[in-house]
């Protein structure tokens, strides 16, 4: 029989296997396990059952430390567990995993790897993190592609259920977790008939239960625990042999045969690697290539690391091998890799004499390649090879790194390579993987699709890697030559290197309004144009752009784009592969509405009548010469030499001594300039109100006003308009607002926002040059914050944004709050982000979004930790400055009674006092601070002649930096704030200590892609809850208030700017916790009209009730007044009219109308009793 071809990623194959072999999931959302979860999740929707015949469960806690918990009392329940995790996650269940390991629990972890955050957080894979639990006993099995994941974790569920022990089932993070592969399916029956009934029976029996009592986790003495150890080792030396036999059943009934160790090679190698994960089927490639050069080289792939199997081992290495490098995938810093320990410590085992190596590569998800093989078998063949070396970098610090060959192709020739650059939410990612899967399901080839993102927000930089071929494909890692590029926006063509991934003779296709040779020689630079005609490329254009917005899709241009694709690129009859991509595009959109589905087939049937070729005379492209690039040395040396290279996808030239340590400069967005939009806002001056609801409401500060003389405007550039600014502080002063079109994302937020229609939409390309020019001139202008009180509309307006350009989502709603925080404060706020949207989009390795102030200098201080601990992170800053802060009013107190005081000027003795006074004034602190700095800066040994009396003055001069009080916020999500580090947060407010707060109520974990949280409402659909979530969520303002100390605010800027800014004021005034609640609408939301609505839809949110305004301030006690002020809580507008607005209800609407209707009655109750509760304590 032959079998069922399923075209799938590698988290979708293993949580299929892992809902047929499981009871139960519990699991918290993390990077890159989440869509195991989220797939599993659909699966219990649709009531698919597991081997057992009963649909299994899904449990979701609030971080991986309770999934633990939760795993080990689902085990000690007699349920069989799984879970999904990843990173700093799995490092959170470690504790938990010694006792499951300890108690011979039968449970498989599934762990696509994941780098833990050291000097910088990364998404993408390394081993660092499965490393880390290789000593908690636990078996590990790692898998190298999409199929052997599949495949493996039944292997791992079936063999932890027969052997009584926990398996950590780890494969490659992105890499084979999101790569889409062509691969036979697993039926459930197979998995079925090899499970061992007799085994899961025993497994049940040993539960706990009170009908038949025992005890579990018990304490012992120094007499037994040591024996309790040694009687496990019979299970863990068995375990190899238990998982190679089930390895031969399971190659009975598949005809796929695993083993241990699997070589791949000459039968009679002399050298051979041994490495694990993705990079083993990259080696394997490299091994056919210089294999049929006549090298006599092989491969050793590692599958079950845990227990590591000598005997097993060395079977797999042929016996003339003389020399073994082995490849670990993580660093150990000060210490040997542990993979190479084990290989060596198994050869003195055996008694084998070979020369061993140890090497370190892929740190992060680098790439590893054929390239990078023949550079470690070009290392062996040395007399005396480089030992602990390091491969895919330069090293020019420790010099551990190996020179690489010349690159090596060796994917075979029938495979057609593709790749597409897209822009992040441009939905080119999505319709790649819906064109893998209809090739893949519709033709006899094989197919692969890998995605490579840039750390940013949607918006970012995307390229999907597709392969289709004959033969099978094992060339796991990103394509180095291309049959077909498609560039999905033109402003990549002066950005990045895309042609020389190209073929000779290959088909390049633009997304773009140029319509011939003289457009692309007007856009393009003529280096881009030279390489196009020395490949001889096919060159196509199409105007997708344009036809989604003429049918009504607005930014999407995915659709139109791919179906040029499969018109170009013949893999499949133009005609039916047009037919299949609509009904993919049914399929995938049904949900969100048939209109949505009929545009997308519109925006198909035009594109593949309105692209066209563009017939260049490629002799003239040839003689085209490089303009001089002119270098700005105005740059810093670390935009110039780090950041550029970075921004243009050449991070891998960098060499190591390159690389910043502990921290990173501030700033640095600025000098991107990404040019994402397609339209900008164009200022209409004499319909302006000068209001700032503007820049006010812009996710990223790109749209500012400005003040000027007319004296400071001679210089103006001609199309500089400005007017007369409006109010009699601002007499004399001419006013503008001037955007940045570079920095711009397009989002339109500005021009929804403001109340006087003064701002519309113009293409980019018509002002690019022009508003570039003003920008220039208008940020050179003085900076006059101090005309208007900042905290009004119209005043903060003036004040310098210490917050730009940022990676956020265009619309996003986060950044306007944090750009308004640093409006406010930013000159003295230290700011502590948890791990989520506001660390990618603020905090990007080398693109720091928080900026120094132009003019002072000083600005705010930005760092991360975890997600889970970013409350006490920032209590740690604010005890740290607390500490530092009252040792400077002591040594100023010591000065003061000294004996010798009587010596010192009343100069320093009252600037002494005044700032021991005013020590705990933000703004008092700093003024008299700046008076105490600038006398003792004149030179100390003039003030006093007594040593003691310099020596404490020296101490003030070296913490001087402490005399400005200081403003301390931890900032994040409601993922953060109401789940996983929802305790640190309660116990930070119930100390009482100035720590202030800001929460972005996304209503979902918005970083990991729209998950469910407590703050998730009722009726709302999200990933962990398809079915629409059953809970109310959870009130983080009234369990904030039930303190009675701590300061609390739930606000919505787009409704109501006043009561924002006033809520900041009133936060950082007080003198204790305080916590502000941030209406947050997100882009998993699915607002109908775009993230444009972003600020509309929080005045949706007031106006439904759903949103609540208010303030408590618990200073007004002491007044005799009711310390929470209602600002706005009453139903203004039907509930209805705001979820007809967004996805997350029309798809359950749409789904199960019935369950949509109860839910939403009940949240309308839930809406009515909020705002009674909340009107019975204001009386």
């Amino acid at each position: 029989m032959c079998p069922k071809a399923l075209v799938c990623d590698g988290n979708t194959a293993v949580s299929r296997v892992a809902h047929y072999l499981s009871d139960a999931a519990i699991l918290f959302p993390i990077t890159p396990s989440t869509p195991a979860g989220e797939n599993y999740d659909v699966m219990v929707g649709k009531g698919e059952r597991n081997v057992f015949g009963q649909v299994p469960a899904l449990h979701q806690l609030q971080s991986e430390a309770g999934v633990s918990g939760g795993l080990h009392g689902a085990l000690l329940g007699g349920a069989l567990a799984t879970t999904f995790t990843s990173s700093q996650g799995l490092l959170l269940m470690i504790p938990n995993m010694y006792k499951i390991a300890g108690e011979m629990l039968p449970i498989t972890l599934h762990n696509p790897t994941r780098a833990i955050g050291q000097q910088a957080q990364s998404i993408y894979c390394d081993y660092s993190d499965a490393m880390a639990v290789r000593s908690t006993g636990w078996c590990m099995m790692a898998s190298n592609t999409v199929q052997e994941a599949q495949d493996l974790a039944a292997i791992c569920h079936l063999s932890a259920i027969k052997g009584s022990l926990p398996f950590f089932h780890m494969y490659d993070g992105f890499r084979t977790s999101h790569s889409i592969s062509k691969i036979d399916e697993l039926p459930k029956e197979v998995m079925k008939d090899l499970l061992d009934v007799d085994a899961v029976k025993r497994f049940r029996e040993r539960a706990m239960n009170p009908e038949h009592p025992v005890n579990f986790g018990v304490v012992a003495g120094t007499g037994t625990l040591f024996q309790s150890m040694e009687a496990l080792n019979p299970y863990f030396e068995r375990m190899p042999d238990l998982v190679q036999d089930y390895m031969d059943e399971f190659a009975k009934r598949t005809g796929r045969q695993y083993h241990l160790f699997d070589y791949v090679g000459h039968p009679e190698a002399e050298s051979v690697v041994i490495l694990m994960g993705s990079s083993a089927s990259a080696a394997e490639e490299a091994i056919e290539y210089l294999s049929k050069k006549g090298e006599k080289v092989g491969v050793v792939k590692v599958h079950l690391f845990r227990p590591f199997s000598t005997k097993h081992l060395l079977a797999a290495i042929p016996k003339t091998c003389r020399k073994v490098a082995v490849l670990d995938r993580m660093k150990e810093l000060g210490a040997k890799e542990p993979m190479y320990l084990d290989v060596v410590e198994a050869h003195a085992d055996a008694g084998i004499s070979r020369k061993i190596y140890g090497g370190v590569y892929g740190l992060g998800g680098k790439e590893f390649t054929p390239q990078h093989v023949a550079a470690v078998f070009n290392n062996l063949k040395k007399d005396k090879p480089l030992n602990h070396f390091s491969v895919g970098v330069e090293d020019d610090v420790t010099f551990r790194s190996l020179p690489l060959p010349e690159q090596i192709d060796a994917v075979p020739p029938s495979t057609k390579q593709c790749m597409f650059w897209g822009v992040g939410a441009d939905g080119t990612v999505g319709a790649n993987k819906d064109a893998i899967k209809i090739i893949g399901t519709n033709t006899p080839l094989h197919c692969q699709g890998a995605f490579a993102y840039d750390a940013k927000k949607s918006g970012g930089v995307t390229v999907s890697h597709l392969r289709f071929g004959k033969d099978p494909i094992k060339s796991e890692y990103y394509i180095t030559a291309a049959d077909y590029v498609a560039c999905h926006a033109s402003v990549y063509m002066e950005k990045f290197d895309m042609v020389s991934s190209l073929k000779e003779n290959g088909i390049f296709m633009i997304n773009s309004s140029w319509t011939s040779p003289e457009d692309f020689e007007k856009h393009c630079p003529p280096k881009v144009l030279r390489e196009l005609a020395e490949k001889n490329a096919k060159l196509y254009s199409l105007d997708a752009v344009k036809i989604a917005k003429e049918v009504g899709l607005g930014p999407r241009t995915n659709q139109p784009l791919q179906a040029v694709f499969f018109v170009l690129s013949k893999v499949l009859p133009a005609e039916q592969a047009i037919s299949l991509q609509k009904a993919a595009i049914k399929k995938t959109y049904s949900s969100k509405g048939m209109d949505i589905v009929e545009k997308n087939w519109a925006a198909v049937d035009r594109a593949t009548k309105e692209f066209i070729e563009i017939k260049y005379d490629r002799k003239k492209w040839l003689g085209l010469k490089d303009k001089p690039v002119e270098v700005d040395m105005t740059k810093p040396k670390f935009v110039r030499e780090w950041m550029e290279p970075v921004a243009a996808l050449k991070g891998d030239s960098l060499k190591v001594s390159e690389q910043p340590i502990w921290s990173w400069p501030m700033g640095t967005t600025k000098y991107e300039k990404r040019g994402l939009a397609k339209n900008v806002p164009q200022w209409n001056a004499k319909k302006c109100v000068q209001c700032g609801a503007c820049s006010f409401h812009c996710p990223h500060a790109v749209i500012r006003p400005y003040l000027a003389t007319k004296d400071e405007l001679k210089d103006a550039p001609a199309s500089f308009e400005t007017v007369k600014a409006r109010g009699k502080k601002l007499k004399g002063l001419q006013y503008r607002i001037q955007i940045s079109p570079e920095d711009c994302t397009g989002c339109g937020v500005c021009i929804k926002a403001c109340p006087a229609d003064a701002l519309s939409f113009t293409p980019f390309d018509e002002v690019r040059e022009v508003q570039k020019a003003n920008y220039k001139f208008a940020n050179a202008l003085p900076i006059r914050r101090e005309l208007v009180d900042k905290f009004s509309l119209k005043g903060q307006q003036f004040q310098e944004p210490l917050l730009e350009f940022s990676g956020a989502c265009p619309g996003c709603a986060e950044s306007p709050y944090a750009t308004l925080l640093t409006r406010l404060f930013g000159d003295r706020a230290v700011i502590a982000t948890a791990s989520g949207c506001s660390v990618v989009w603020a905090g990007t390795a080398g693109f720091q979004a928080f900026t120094p102030s132009q003019d002072r200098g000083c600005g705010p201080a930005f760092g991360n930790s975890l997600f889970e601990d970013n409350a006490e992170f920032c209590y740690g800053l604010w005890a740290a400055t607390d500490q530092r802060r009252k040792f400077l009013a002591e040594t100023c107190y010591n000065i003061l009674e000294h004996p010798a005081a009587g010596s010192l000027s009343s100069d320093v003795t009252t600037a002494l006092k005044q700032w021991m006074e005013n020590f705990m004034d933000y703004e008092l602190s700093k003024v008299y601070g700046d008076v105490l700095r600038g006398l003792l800066h004149t030179g100390i040994e003039s003030l006093t002649k007594n040593g003691e009396l310099r020596a404490l003055m020296h101490e003030i001069l070296a913490q001087e930096d402490m005399l400005s009080k200081q403003s301390h916020w931890a900032v994040g999500g409601d993922g953060w704030a109401y789940d996983i580090g929802f305790g640190g947060l309660d116990h930070v407010i119930a100390s009482g200590k100035n720590v202030n707060f800001l929460v972005f109520d996304n209503n979902q974990y918005a970083n990991t892609g729209g998950q469910k949280s407590k703050a998730t409402p009722l009726g709302a659909v999200a990933k962990f809850a398809s079915t629409g979530t059953r809970q109310k969520s959870k009130d983080l303002g009234a369990i904030a208030m039930s303190y009675g100390h701590v300061y609390v605010a739930q606000i919505a800027m787009g409704a109501d700017p006043a009561q924002t800014i006033k809520a900041f004021k009133e936060a950082e005034s007080y003198d204790g916790p305080s916590v502000i609640i941030a209406c947050c609408p997100c882009i998993n939301w699915g607002i109908r009209k775009g993230m444009g609505e972003s600020q509309i839809e929080q005045k949706y949110c007031v106006e439904t009730g759903l949103w609540p305004l208010y303030r408590f301030d618990p200073r007004r006690v002491a007044e005799g007044k009711n310390p929470l002020m209602i600002d706005n809580a009453e139903v203004k507008r039907p509930l209805e009219e705001q979820l007809a607005r967004e996805n997350r209800y029309l798809q359950l609407k749409r789904n199960d109308p019935e369950s949509y209707k109860a839910l939403v009655e009940q949240l309308k109750s839930d809406i009515e009793f909020k705002i009674a509760k909340l009107h019975k304590l204001a009386e």
